[in-house]
């Protein structure tokens, strides 16, 4: 559609907007009458026949904001990196039309032709991550971009903002699926990732431009993350969380779900180990879900960065995985406070250390 078409972006955009009017009645619509424009130029008793009544009554009132939205939607799209995607364009990914519940349109800002990218799998997890968990998650993304896989998540903060910087840094393509419009970046602190992401990939959403924050529409998103993908891969998690969601509408839409174990003694952890328990995989490196969605033969060589790192040194060994204090760990290795204080800086200085709230150490993760 061009997009200087104003009556059919009126159209499609009159859809979304009137109330009670939802994607499933949409769609219904569409396959009675076909286009929006052809849907609003049939009688209220026409509209009876495929919706209820009382949506067929909402449909006979204009929406209030339908001019100033059409107005801020011709604007935004004059951007040449600035799309908006309906049910039926050929750059609608096939992926999200093999749901239940694909979005009626989706903003997009970026390069467009990421959404079709063939290879792609979802990066989810906790807002609040161990430092462990944020760099299993920027480095199992790194791994895949590497080869060629784009990294799907939800730019929120903790292990999605992770695994779009990782999945940037390894060279690959990331597409970012928010909750708000796009002419909001939330949370704002990620509004230099935004641009990296709109420069390398995509950013996307269903909702119109101006929508706020809302609370709702974080779990709702989360359908388009594991719809794009073709498996999900949970970092960390608390038992009940939007992570879970993901994983659980990916499990409904037959895609793989992965999960990365972690400490018995994190409540982050708790989430990744239910959905294993469940039947998720349990996956200790990139390789593993290369290997699982067949993207490379087992027997194709890994790179160092696709592969556990095996740590000769003995102050590691004996911290072992899970967070230790200082008393605990002298007494493991008798050495001195001095010595093993510097040794500890030494490490951590090395990038193989973590220090954790509480006087807590813990060696970094390693995808």
């Amino acid at each position: 559609m061009n997009r200087d078409d104003r009556e059919s972006w009126a159209a499609w955009l009159r859809l979304s907007l009137t109330p009670g009017l939802g994607n499933d009645t949409a769609r219904r619509l569409l396959a009675a009458f076909g286009l929006p424009t052809a849907i609003w130029s049939q009688t209220p008793s026409a509209w009876a026949t495929v919706t209820h009544a009382r949506v067929a009554r909402a449909m006979q009132v204009v929406p209030p904001t339908l001019q100033a939205q059409l107005d801020r939607l011709m604007d935004w799209l004059a951007c040449d990196d600035h799309h908006l995607v309906t049910l039926g364009d050929p750059h609608y990914p096939a992926s999200l039309l093999q749901t239940s519940d694909p979005p009626l349109m989706l903003y997009v800002q970026g390069r467009i032709d990421t959404l079709a990218h063939p290879r792609q799998l979802a990066i989810v997890g906790s807002r609040n991550p161990t430092p462990q968990g944020e760099n299993n998650a920027r480095e199992f993304a790194r791994s895949l971009a590497q080869a060629d896989v784009c990294i799907v998540s939800g730019l929120a903060l903790g292990i999605d903002g992770a695994a779009h910087a990782g999945a940037l840094d390894g060279g690959g393509s990331t597409i970012a699926v928010v909750g708000t419009g796009l002419d909001t970046v939330y949370p704002k602190r990620h509004e230099a990732l935004a641009r990296r992401i709109a420069g390398h990939g995509a950013i996307v959403s269903e909702y119109p431009l101006g929508t706020p924050p809302l609370a709702a529409n974080f779990p709702q998103r989360n359908r388009i993350i594991a719809g794009l993908s073709q498996g999900t891969l949970v970092v960390e998690a608390a038992v009940r969380s939007g992570s879970l969601i993901t994983a659980r509408l990916a499990g409904e839409q037959g895609r793989e779900v992965f999960a990365i174990p972690g400490s018995i003694h994190a409540p982050q952890s708790r989430g990744c180990h239910a959905l294993i328990r469940q039947g998720a995989k349990l996956v200790e490196s990139a390789q593993d879900i290369l290997e699982d969605l067949r993207l490379v033969t087992p027997s194709s060589a890994a790179t160092p960065a696709d592969v556990p790192v095996a740590e000769e040194d003995s102050l590691l060994d004996a911290m072992g995985f899970d967070p230790v204090g200082l008393d605990a760990l002298q007494a493991r290795t008798g050495l001195d406070t001095a010595r093993l204080q510097a040794r500890l800086l030494e490490l951590e200085l090395e990038g193989k250390l973590d220090r954790l709230p509480g006087g807590l150490l813990q060696r970094s993760g390693v995808a």
